[in-house]
């Protein structure tokens, strides 16, 4: 009989998520950043020291409240729904009617399963239904939801919902190109294998749109 560890270490290698939201418990946001860094230094701190790291080095003790303001502050600050950004629109005055693709957006994230690294980059398309969204805001919300710790496979989806809701259409895809650590570094140690993961709607789900947008992505930009 397997242990829970093992299954749990299981379902985590196979990437299983439950749904396009992030498990985050209803009392998340019960504390302020402030004591969330004091609580989660002293965690780091209780790690270090465990695995026999001599926190008194002049290297080593600062790192507790440097780990704990980068996972708070930075890395996983997509948690808080108060950094959502603004995804301001506006009338597509100009009657553009073909899709429109942003693409090689970098994105850093973490994987939730061992808190390793996530680095790639993600393709975004939308055709307008009559509302644009300014350029700099697709690649906020990429951010956003990659500053927290994820899945990739939802991550793809949160992108293309949030864009969905925010331009009134269902027709916006998104396509990401990641490198895992916990495959890279770890584990199997396959330095060269990357994760694609992709989500199509609306009109996104015709061969030929989905093939008109691939294609763009192999476009190489030239300046």
């Amino acid at each position: 009989m397997k242990h829970n560890e093992e299954i749990h270490d299981e379902i985590g290698e196979n990437h299983i998520g439950s749904c396009a939201k992030n498990p985050v418990r209803d009392d998340a946001f019960a504390i302020s950043d402030d004591e969330k860094i004091e609580k989660i230094k002293k965690d780091v701190e209780n790690i270090l020291l465990t695995l026999g790291m001599d926190l008194t080095d002049d290297s080593m003790k600062g790192t507790p409240n440097r780990v704990a303001k980068m996972f708070v502050k930075e890395i996983f600050g997509g948690l808080n729904p108060e950094k959502k950004p603004k995804a301001s629109t506006f009338d597509n005055n100009y009657k553009y009617g073909e899709m429109l693709v942003e693409k090689n957006i970098i994105v850093y994230s973490t994987c939730e399963h061992h808190l390793l690294p996530i680095i790639g980059r993600a393709h975004v398309a939308y055709i307008s239904n009559g509302r644009v969204i300014g350029l700099s805001k697709m690649n906020r919300i990429v951010e956003y939801y990659a500053k927290r710790p994820q899945v990739q496979e939802r991550l793809t989806m949160q992108i293309v919902q949030e864009l969905q809701e925010a331009l009134g259409t269902e027709d916006v895809a998104c396509v990401i190109d990641a490198k895992h650590l916990c495959v890279n570094s770890r584990g199997i140690s396959d330095i060269e294998s990357s994760t694609v993961t992709s989500e199509f709607g609306g009109k996104f789900k015709d061969p030929q749109a989905r093939r008109e947008f691939l294609d763009y992505i192999k476009l190489e930009t030239k300046f």
